[in-house]
């Protein structure tokens, strides 16, 4: 597995010079790089510009159209990598795409909170915004059986999906607790001076043991001794640094389904477990079911960002506790999925559910099957 291609490499070459800057996001390792140089490798006639590198930088600072022209020369494909590094970026890639319409601009950053502010505004109209999550079981197997696939499952359960992680497998849990260590909070820390790393840290712990379960904002608070608001920001926070993300609840009913809680998952297991220091092997857990239903759900939530976009993902409860771990809208058609990690017990979606949308196509989703539903094949 020396080179594996990512799924939305098609999707950047179907809108090469549409007049529209492309740009990449996503967390820190997850492979920006390796994947826009390997394209910029196939397409040719590319430059490359490393916004880490202080004299980059200082060029595209607030720079004129002769001095962009000058930079590029006679380029035809332009990636700027870690752009949210450039003072003005919105501005600067908003004169490119405007003043040089034949030249494809590339743009990646590791930080939604910045790109956030820095760019898309600016870009309005300009820009096609694609995400990078770790690497799919899709992308990791092409070729292998879903079998084959399910022996690797335990790997990941415990190790994610992270490029390195997967690929030297004998560093896993040194590598993720660099990664978790050194680039994790690096964003969201140096977001606005959070200077409370120890505050992050107790929350990203207590949302780790509640994966796949509901999260009340006013507990946290109390338990973290801190504001409800607080909280709430810095959920925001880690969700724009692509640790986690929340799965809101589904209803069509105020007064029989709940409405207003969230369920919190990570995009990834292996950083999941880095976080409560926790790299036990499976058979000697008691966290499978959690385990499962986090790596399914964020594998199912990766393939709809890139093949599927216009779904819509939530999970399901009545006020009289019945549930569904995972419900998908793609337009009128509703589908209901529960995540068992017992495979040889007799499991359905709840009756309280079918009664309500008795349309809903229902799926029980185990160890032997999951292939279908985690790569939408």
């Amino acid at each position: 597995m020396d080179k594996l291609s990512r799924l939305i490499e098609n999707q950047l070459k179907h809108y090469l010079f549409k007049q529209k800057a492309l740009v990449v996001i996503g967390a820190r390792q997850v492979g920006k790089t390796t994947m826009l140089k390997e394209l910029s490798r196939s397409l040719g006639n590319s430059m490359w510009l490393n916004a880490d590198e202080i004299s980059v930088r200082e060029r595209l600072t607030d720079p004129s159209i002769n001095t962009i022209g000058n930079i590029i020369g006679n380029y035809k494909i332009v990636i700027i990598d870690e752009i949210q590094r450039v003072v003005n970026a919105g501005l600067l890639l908003k004169l490119m795409v405007d003043n040089f319409k034949d030249v494809q601009f590339i743009a990646t950053g590791s930080s939604a909170l910045e790109i956030s502010d820095n760019i898309f505004e600016p870009l309005t109209g300009r820009h096609i915004l694609f995400r990078l999550y770790p690497f799919s079981l899709a992308e990791l197997y092409t070729t292998e059986s879903p079998f084959e696939v399910e022996k690797e499952l335990p790997f990941h359960l415990v190790y994610g999906c992270y490029p390195e992680v997967s690929l030297k497998r004998d560093m896993s849990q040194v590598l993720l607790e660099n990664l978790s260590q050194q680039y994790l909070y690096k964003d969201v820390l140096a977001w606005k001076d959070i200077r409370k790393p120890d505050l992050l840290d107790k929350l990203l712990k207590l949302l780790a043991y509640q994966i796949g379960s509901e999260v009340s904002i006013n507990e946290l608070s109390k338990r973290l001794k801190i504001k409800s608001e607080t909280v709430e920001n810095y959920l925001d926070l880690l969700e724009k640094a692509f640790v986690i993300f929340r799965l809101k609840s589904y209803s069509n009913n105020a007064r029989k389904e709940v409405s207003k809680m969230s369920k919190i998952f990570f995009w990834d297991n292996g950083i999941r477990n880095a976080v409560i220091d926790d790299y036990r092997d499976l058979a000697m857990r008691n966290d499978q079911g959690q385990l499962f239903e986090n790596f399914i759900i964020s594998e199912r939530m990766k393939m709809n960002t890139w093949l599927n976009k216009g779904a819509k993902s939530f999970f399901w409860r009545n006020y009289n506790q019945s549930e569904v771990d995972y419900v998908e809208l793609n337009g009128d058609e509703i589908s209901a999925f529960e995540m068992k990690w017992n495979s040889h017990k007799n499991n359905k979606v709840t009756r309280a559910f079918t009664n309500l949308y008795p349309d809903a196509e229902t799926q029980v989703i185990n160890p032997e099957n999951f292939m279908g539903f985690a790569t939408l094949k």
